[in-house]
């Protein structure tokens, strides 16, 4: 590992979607020391980013090469259609992939889906990202397939989704080049997995020593633990202890 101290701040990517939030806060109280830095990316480019060394990690989606890459899952997730709040769709709870056919859906360039083949009729173009094939959804020209957190990120009060039981998902990993994994990369892995400051698989905050007693001082005896002594100096269960035989009357 490299020394930890060779870098000034730790350097977080995240794809959109992606919520470092809460443990950006759980960083920021264990290591105040050690600012984090977030850096949004999108998901085509987040490798690139870590392989650049733009970053020291990053919240990405899977897949990733993972002959250089070691990659924590973190959560799948809940893969829904984008539909504006008037469509036939909204009746359902949950609509499939075949229910989808002969509607025309949007496959923008950003699209986090290796799709086989995109389902549903293909638009009149491919937009070049999400948030645009999101207006033309609005402009009620199309449907979109997303995983559910772009569909929170793009939120329109004109439009709502509900899940696609069948569709392909999107899983979400901590991803840092296996090459660099730096002691605050593992501070960072540690915070991911829920470790607590004092697991032994985590670097401790130093503490200050507690102060040596002085040459010659005397132990304080432990609670509970205080010898009763004679006016002698000795104590009353000592080795040796004599006792007087009363003495018989005549």
């Amino acid at each position: 590992m490299t020394d930890p101290q060779a870098s000034p701040a730790f350097r977080l990517a995240y794809v959109p979607g992606a919520t470092p939030a809460k443990w950006v806060r759980i960083w920021n109280e264990r290591f105040p020391a050690v600012p984090l830095t977030l850096h949004a990316v999108p998901a085509a480019e987040a490798c690139d980013v870590l392989r650049a060394g733009r970053a020291d990690a990053g919240l990405v989606r899977l897949p990733v090469d993972r002959t250089y890459f070691s990659a924590i899952p973190l959560y799948t997730e809940t893969t829904v259609v984008v539909v504006p709040k008037d469509h036939v769709i909204t009746a359902a709870d949950e609509v499939t992939v075949a229910d989808l056919a002969d509607e025309v859906l949007f496959h923008p360039l950003d699209d986090v889906f290796a799709w086989d083949r995109p389902p549903g009729e293909p638009a009149f173009e491919r937009p070049a990202t999400t948030e645009d094939a999101v207006e033309l959804v609005a402009a009620g020209v199309g449907l979109l397939v997303v995983p559910q957190s772009l569909a929170r990120l793009h939120h329109r009060r004109d439009l709502t989704y509900r899940p696609v039981a069948d569709a392909p998902q999107s899983a979400v990993a901590l991803a840092w080049p296996e090459e660099a994994t730096t002691d605050l990369v593992e501070d960072f892995i540690g915070i991911v997995r829920g470790r607590t400051v004092n697991s032994s698989r985590g670097r401790k905050a130093t503490e200050p020593e507690p102060p040596k007693a002085k040459a010659g001082a005397r132990r304080k005896p432990a609670a509970g633990k205080t010898a009763a002594r004679n006016p002698r100096g000795g104590s009353d269960a000592s080795k040796g202890a004599k006792r007087r035989k009363p003495r018989r009357r005549g």
